[in-house]
C-alpha cells in the first residue's frame, strides 16, 4: 500500500529526474529487492531484514566506503517501514535547513503520530556541538537518525550519539555485485542506458569494475562516460579501449586525516617488522602516491629503527635519520628514492626490540617504586659537606680496572638484581650479549 505520509524528499527527487541526473543517481534502487550488496545486513533473518519485516526502524550509523550504498539503503529503509524521509548533508546544508526539517517532522508527528527518518550524509563532518543537537530529537522520538560516514564512528561520532544508534558496517561492493549494477544500467530503458542500444565486451566491464575499487558510483560514472564516447563515435559496442579512455586515472582512496591513513601506515610498519621489503615498498608508494607527507613516513621509520631493530643493527637508526635529512633536502619526487632505500634496508635488517622492552620494563619499575634514592657511591660530591655525608664514597672509576668492569652496582638498592636489557642473538646484539656475559662473569669473580 502506498505511504500516507508526504515524502519530504519527493520534490528534490523529481527535480533531479527532470534535470537529467547522473547515471549513478538515476539507477538508485527503488526497492529493497533491487538493492545490490550488503547481504550480511539484508539477507534472510539479518538485522535490517528483520527491521523491514517488523516495520520498525531504529537509529543507525551506516559506516562504509564511498559508493557502498549508504544513501540508497537509508532511503529504502524509510520507504519500507512507511515513514516520512528527509535528507540532510553535513557539507551542503546548515542550521536553517535543519530547523525546517525538524518543524516539518513535528507537523507530521502531530498528524500521523510517526517519527521522521532523518538521513544525515557525512555525519562525521559535524562538530561535537552540532552532533549534540540531534540528541534530544532522537530521545523524544521525533526523528529516527540514519547517519552515513566513511570514517570510523569511534573517532568521528560523539559517544552519546553512538550509544543511541547502532553502528552497521557496510562493505565495499564485490566484482560480481558491481558487474550486476553495470549490466542493469546498460539494459534499463527507463532510467539507464538501454535506449542507446549499446552492448559491452566482458573485458570492458571487468576493467570498469577493477578500477571502481568497490565504489558503485565510480563504476556507473565511468560507464556513462564510456557510453557517451561510444555515441560520439557512432559505436554500438563498448570495448576495452573505450573503457580505458573513460577511466583515465583514478586517484587512490586515502584520507590523510581518517582511518585509511592509519590502516596503510600500520600495514607499512608491520611489513617492515615482518622483514618483507616488497610489501614495505608497496605500502610506501601507496602513501606517497596518495599525497602523504614524506616527512611523516620517514619519522615513523626513525622510530621503527630504534624500536624494532635497535642494536641488532646500530646502523639502521643512522640510515633512517639520514633518509629524513635527504627527504627534507631534496623533496619530492626524488625523495621517493631515499625513502625506498631506507624502507628496504629496515625491512631486511635483523630485528630486536630488546632496547624497547628494556625501556618499558624500567618504566614499570619507575612507576611502581617512585623516585628511589640514588646509591651514595654514585652521587656527585662537589662540596665538603657532601663528601662528609658519604657522597661518592666507594665509587670505582671503570677505566682503572681490567676490561673497564667494576664490581659495585649502579641501580637503586631495591632494584639491584633487576635486568632490563636482554639482547637477542640476532645481528650485532649477539656480540653485545656475549660481551655482557663476559662482564657478568668478571663481576662475579670480583665479588
Amino acid at each position: 500500500m502506498p505511504s500516507q505520509h508526504p515524502d519530504l524528499f519527493a520534490h528534490s527527487a523529481a527535480k533531479a529526474t527532470a534535470e537529467k541526473a547522473p547515471l549513478a543517481e538515476r539507477m538508485r534502487p527503488r526497492t529493497i529487492d533491487e538493492y545490490v550488496g550488503q547481504a550480511h545486513l539484508l539477507g534472510p533473518d539479518r538485522l535490517l531484514r528483520r527491521m523491514i519485516e517488523g516495520r520498525s526502524l531504529s537509529s543507525l550509523i551506516l559506516w562504509g566506503p564511498p559508493g557502498s550504498g549508504k544513501t540508497s539503503l537509508a532511503r529504502l529503509l524509510a520507504g519500507a517501514v512507511d515513514v516520512p524521509f528527509a535528507s540532510f548533508s553535513a557539507v551542503l546544508s546548515g542550521v536553517k535547513e535543519l530547523r525546517q526539517i525538524l518543524e516539518q517532522a513535528r507537523h507530521q508527528q502531530r498528524q500521523h503520530g510517526t517519527p521522521t527518518v532523518l538521513f544525515v550524509d557525512e555525519i562525521h563532518r559535524f562538530n561535537k556541538a552540532q552532533q549534540d543537537a540531534f540528541l534530544p530529537h532522537v530521545e523524544q522520538g521525533l526523528i529516527v537518525l540514519l547517519g552515513a560516514t566513511t570514517e570510523n564512528p569511534s573517532f568521528e561520532v560523539i559517544p552519546p550519539l553512538l550509544s543511541r544508534a547502532r553502528v552497521l558496517v557496510l562493505e565495499a561492493l564485490g566484482p560480481d555485485e558491481l558487474k550486476t549494477i553495470l549490466t542493469r544500467a546498460l539494459d534499463d530503458t527507463q532510467r539507464g542506458l538501454g535506449g542507446l542500444g549499446l552492448s559491452a565486451e566482458e573485458a570492458s566491464l571487468d576493467f570498469l569494475v577493477q578500477h571502481a575499487q568497490g565504489d558503485a558510483r565510480i563504476a556507473l560514472g565511468s560507464l556513462e562516460v564510456a557510453a557517451g564516447l561510444a555515441v560520439q563515435q557512432q559505436l554500438s559496442r563498448l570495448d576495452l579501449s573505450l573503457a580505458e579512455e573513460a577511466v583515465q586515472h583514478k586517484a587512490l582512496r586515502y584520507d590523510k586525516a581518517g582511518e585509511e591513513h592509519y590502516n596503510v601506515i600500520s600495514a607499512f610498519i608491520k611489513s617492515l617488522r615482518g622483514s618483507d621489503p616488497d610489501a614495505a615498498v608497496y605500502w610506501l608508494m601507496r602513501m606517497v602516491e596518495a599525497g602523504e607527507d614524506p616527512l611523516f613516513i620517514v619519522r615513523r621509520m626513525v622510530i621503527f629503527a630504534a624500536e624494532d631493530i635497535g642494536n641488532a643493527d646500530p646502523q639502521a637508526l643512522s640510515l633512517a635519520v639520514a633518509a629524513k635529512e635527504a627527504v627534507h633536502f631534496v623533496g619530492l619526487p626524488e625523495a621517493r628514492i631515499p625513502l625506498a632505500q631506507a624502507a628496504t634496508y629496515l625491512a631486511t635488517a635483523p630485528k630486536s626490540n630488546a632496547s624497547y622492552a628494556a625501556m618499558q620494563a624500567a618504566l614499570g619499575d619507575v612507576k611502581q617504586h617512585g623516585p628511589l634514592a640514588v646509591p651514595l657511591h654514585l652521587r656527585n660530591a662537589p662540596t665538603r659537606l657532601m663528601k662528609d655525608l658519604g657522597y661518592g664514597k666507594g665509587y670505582q672509576y671503570a677505566h682503572d680496572h681490567a676490561d673497564a668492569v667494576v664490581d659495585h652496582h649502579h641501580l637503586p638498592d631495591a632494584l639491584v638484581d633487576r635486568r632490563y636489557y636482554r639482547p637477542s642473538d640476532r645481528g650485532h646484539e649477539r656480540t653485545i650479549r656475549e660481551r655482557m656475559d663476559r662482564t657478568a662473569q668478571t663481576t662475579k669473580r670480583h665479588a
